[in-house]
């Protein structure tokens, strides 16, 4: 089902959005200052094209002076405007049934665009991973790195 919603996800709207992210990415890697805003984009444009299967969580490593300085810089400068247009991409989604679980997954790259730095885009599930909103300690899990760190 993922992969049908996903075809469907390309044809109404992931290309150009998915283009969209990668020209941002290309305009600010062009600058030094701006690169790692550019690698952000880049990774948001993959979860643009196929967003279905894949969820966002934190790095785990926290989030250092540096990238809390650049998400309120992106933030301001393109964080707002670019959750402003998923909301108004998503409206129109959301008129058909089929629509529905596209306006859901345009929704769900707000947080992403938002402040993407110190995020990470991983699979919902699959053989061998932990569900990212299992409680399950990772020992539990056949297979599993031992206990996880920070608590979690």
């Amino acid at each position: 089902m993922k992969a049908i919603l996903n075809v469907i996800w390309l044809l109404f709207g992931g290309v150009w959005l998915a283009l969209g992210y990668v020209a941002a990415g290309i305009i600010c890697c062009l600058l030094i200052v701006t690169i790692p805003f550019g690698i952000a984009s880049f990774r948001i444009a993959s979860y643009a094209l196929w967003p279905f299967g894949r969820t966002v969580i934190d790095s785990g490593r926290g989030t250092g002076l540096l990238a809390t300085l650049g998400n309120i810089i992106w933030l301001i400068v393109a964080g707002i405007p670019i959750a402003v247009g998923h909301i108004a991409t998503a409206i129109p989604m959301f008129m058909s049934i089929i629509g529905i679980p596209l306006g859901i997954a345009n929704l769900k790259m707000i947080p992403i665009s938002l402040v993407p730095l110190g995020k990470r885009i991983v699979p919902t599930s699959g053989p061998g991973l932990v569900p990212y909103n299992s409680r399950t300690p990772y020992a539990a899990y056949p297979g599993g790195p031992g206990p996880a760190p920070f608590g979690r």
